[in-house]
């Protein structure tokens, strides 16, 4: 059985964080060195990046996030997509946050083209995030059913629920931290 991460699920992962972990979990993931996983979410969905970000490198990710990079100028601009455009190529993974917000940013598609291109569908994964473990109002985009994704589920031979990368069309699943590490 699998389940879909909640708002509620974040928003716990984020009271966990001290407001000083989140500015440096923040920080941290949007300076450049030696980033192996590039995070593309919609600006409308900024308070979840803690927890995205910090469940991501307790899975053993060095994760990129576009927030703080003082290298992308104030206001978007093709400089913007060139540094953007590079940092997905040199990444290993691409982990898209995915809402229903999502359908209304101007990067998130674009930035999944450019990983898709570049780093195959294998090495791209969703991360959707609802109201409820259930509700898939955020998969309103036909693409998104090319893409494996992030779920909480338990997996034979292991005694306990954990992160997993779940390929539906194969119902076959591999642990994150072994996705990340490949």
């Amino acid at each position: 059985m699998i389940d879909f991460t909640t708002f509620d699920d974040l928003k716990r992962f984020n009271a966990n964080l001290t407001t000083n972990k989140q500015a440096t979990l923040k920080s941290r993931s949007s300076s450049k060195g030696n980033k192996d996983t590039f995070l593309s979410h919609s600006s409308k969905d900024e308070e979840y990046l803690p927890a995205v970000i910090n469940l991501l490198e307790s899975h053993g990710a060095s994760v990129y996030c576009d927030l703080g990079d003082n290298r992308l100028p104030d206001n978007p601009s093709p400089e913007t997509a060139s540094i953007l455009k590079n940092q997905i190529k040199e990444s290993r993974k691409q982990v898209v946050f995915v809402t229903t917000n999502s359908k209304d940013s101007k990067w998130v598609p674009w930035e999944l083209g450019i990983g898709d291109s570049s780093l195959s569908t294998r090495n791209v994964a969703l991360l959707p995030a609802a109201a409820s473990s259930y509700e898939q109002s955020w998969a309103q985009q036909e693409y998104l059913g090319l893409y494996r994704h992030i779920v909480w589920g338990t997996m034979v031979g292991e005694p306990k629920p954990l992160w997993l990368v779940y390929d539906y069309h194969t119902n076959t699943a591999q642990k994150l931290r072994d996705w990340l590490a490949r």
